[in-house]
């Protein structure tokens, strides 16, 4: 069957006009940024104003500049952001995008080497590897910029000099199949539980930074004892968030963890999300920055007023928006309400290397290697894999 993927999730609801999420994980030379979020070095020029051009007259601008837009995001398959990609196409038809979907860890290395050799690609980066802004930052490669409602972001969600920003909000918990009920594993705790043996897919930890963020908090909550008795499950890994979801809507597994969702609808058929009161989750920001030597800079500044524009967050497919004055739907709190999305610590997880690379070495510990795990064409402009 074909793969649910967090992407194709996202970019039904970006066909509707969302805005676009985004993909996997960490580590290559980029793992090697220095300092946290909190101990960034000041950003080199004039303070930046926030984009007062309505989206007609950007449109405008990016037409007169070429009509082109090049676009990095993190992803597990090609075909994710297609979904998005439509809705962006639908509004400016004349814009010739291109979108590149490949694995945040894969993608920044590609564009660390792009940096070195001058031989840059994207005008727009958005990636779940959220320390690279930081270094990025750091070193000066990115354009200092704020689009029209910049302002209305989570403080969480956006740098102060404009360098990044936030345009959607993901999170990842665990699933089962809706026709369990009640039956159902009513928290993650439950997940250890010898009913569900041999009854679990999941995406593999100690290859995806935000799965293993995940992980990781399941093992701060319950214990190295309950982590034991979850290594017992004989959990199926597959590369990939789409593995959860894909093994329970196809009825292979009852139970997934690891995988987008959203507790505003369904997004998924036969598939119950949960987000337990008092359990553990997580969520985070999916950050977008363009590039200072960006060839198409007036295209970059459309595509991230646009994804943070009211009237595409508020059709965001889980219901949660970057904006504080957007309120979410069915009935949500904003993101940042919930506790136990741990929204804050992610970053700060994903700035320390060396303790994300504790917490992966643990998982490999319990559950083994990745098998199977392809070798990325990372010089190339399209996916490895």
């Amino acid at each position: 069957m074909t793969s649910l993927s967090r992407r194709r999730l996202i970019g039904r609801g970006a066909a509707l006009g969302a805005a676009a999420l985004a993909a996997p994980i960490a580590a290559g030379p980029a793992a090697a940024a220095t300092g946290s979020a909190d101990t960034v070095k000041p950003f080199p020029g004039t303070p930046v104003e926030e984009e007062t051009k309505s989206l007609d007259q950007l449109y405008a601008d990016a037409r007169r500049e070429g009509g082109k837009l090049v676009i990095y995001a993190g992803g597990d398959t090609s075909d994710q952001q297609d979904g998005t990609k439509q809705a962006f196409l639908a509004q400016f038809p004349d814009i010739d995008l291109t979108t590149v979907v490949d694995y945040s860890k894969y993608h920044d290395v590609r564009i660390d080497n792009q940096l070195a050799t001058d031989t840059l690609v994207p005008d727009v980066v958005q990636l779940q590897t959220l320390q690279d802004f930081t270094r990025w930052k750091q070193q000066g490669v990115l354009l200092p910029y704020k689009p029209a409602g910049f302002s209305k972001l989570y403080d969480g969600f956006r740098d102060p000099d404009g360098a990044w920003l936030a345009i959607a909000v993901g999170a990842f918990s665990y699933m089962y199949d809706a026709s369990l009920g009640a039956q159902g594993p009513a928290t993650p705790y439950e997940l250890a539980d010898t009913r569900w043996q041999g009854a679990i897919s999941s995406s593999y930890p100690n290859d995806d930074d935000a799965i293993l963020f995940l992980y990781t908090l399941y093992a701060q909550a319950y214990g190295f004892d309950w982590l034991s008795r979850l290594a017992a499950q004989k959990i199926a890994f597959g590369r990939g968030t789409p593995t959860p979801i894909t093994a329970v809507v196809s009825k292979q597994k009852q139970v997934g963890i690891g995988g987008f969702g959203s507790l505003a609808r369904q997004l998924a058929p036969g598939v119950t999300w949960v987000v337990a009161d008092g359990h553990p989750f997580m969520s985070w920001g999916q950050r977008a920055a363009i590039l200072r030597g960006a060839k198409h800079p007036a295209a970059a500044k459309l595509y991230l007023n646009w994804s943070i524009s009211s009237a595409v967050q508020q059709t965001s497919v889980n219901g949660w928006s970057v904006r504080t004055d957007v309120t979410p739907t069915g009935g949500l709190k904003p993101i940042w309400q919930y506790r136990n999305a741990h929204l804050d610590e992610f970053p700060r997880f994903m700035a320390d290397r060396a303790e994300a690379e504790r917490w992966r070495q643990t998982f490999t510990l319990y559950f083994g290697e990745v098998q199977g795990a392809p070798t990325p064409g990372w010089l190339g402009l399209h996916p490895g894999q």
